[in-house]
């Protein structure tokens, strides 16, 4: 099971929770969001990073240039968009960066958005099923409507959860849903951006039950 926990601001955090044998940490590269990170405080802790943790950087409606040039100059793994990007758009991305792990997020508010996902997996490298919030992309503690996931018919892509995750429920989204990775970012935090190891330990542990 792929587990990468999401809004990452801190570097003691970000070191500690590498340690922990998650395999992706995420940055949220959106100036918006309460959870963002410069880019010099994400140089900071990528380039303090062991390399068998990937680095996933977070975008919402960037452009192309700006995407690429903070992969680069942040040494990141992969690129999360988790905007209104088309499936064109992530074509254009993959022709620019192609060693980059591309994940799109499809907000999921019924059937007919898991039928727009089909659309991104000629594209991408994973997709991303999260709630749907009407102002915010991601990090709302809301989660899915799990009766619509199990309608997902799955596409040659791996699809990851994401969506209200917290220790209490992530066993039970796994067992139900079956996804090749979870991603949490509310669900194991004291504030938005401040991450509680202790949460983070006992998510972890919920998951290993399962093996």
């Amino acid at each position: 099971m792929y587990v990468k926990v999401c809004g990452i601001t801190n570097l003691d955090q970000a070191q500690a929770i590498a340690s922990l044998g998650v395999n992706a940490l995420g940055f949220i590269c959106v100036p918006q969001s309460q959870r963002y990170i410069n880019p010099k405080q994400l140089r900071a802790i990528t380039y303090s990073l062991p390399s068998t943790v990937e680095q996933i950087g977070v975008f919402v409606n960037a452009n192309l240039s700006a995407i690429a040039e903070l992969w680069q100059d942040c040494q990141l793994s992969g690129v999360q968009l988790h905007g209104q990007e088309t499936p064109e758009f992530c074509c254009q991305l993959r022709q620019r960066l192609p060693t980059a792990k591309l994940i799109k997020a499809i907000t999921v508010k019924s059937a007919a958005d898991l039928a727009l996902a089909l659309s991104y997996s000629p594209f991408v490298d994973v997709l991303l099923f999260d709630a749907y919030h009407p102002q915010l992309a991601g990090g709302t503690g809301k989660t899915i409507d799990w009766d619509i996931l199990q309608q997902w018919h799955s596409s040659p892509t791996a699809w990851w959860l994401a969506g209200g995750l917290h220790p209490g429920n992530v066993a039970q989204a796994i067992t139900l849903l079956k996804p090749q990775g979870v991603d949490v970012s509310s669900g194991v935090e004291r504030k938005p951006g401040d991450k509680d190891l202790d949460k983070v330990k006992q998510f972890l542990t919920a998951l290993r039950s399962l093996t």
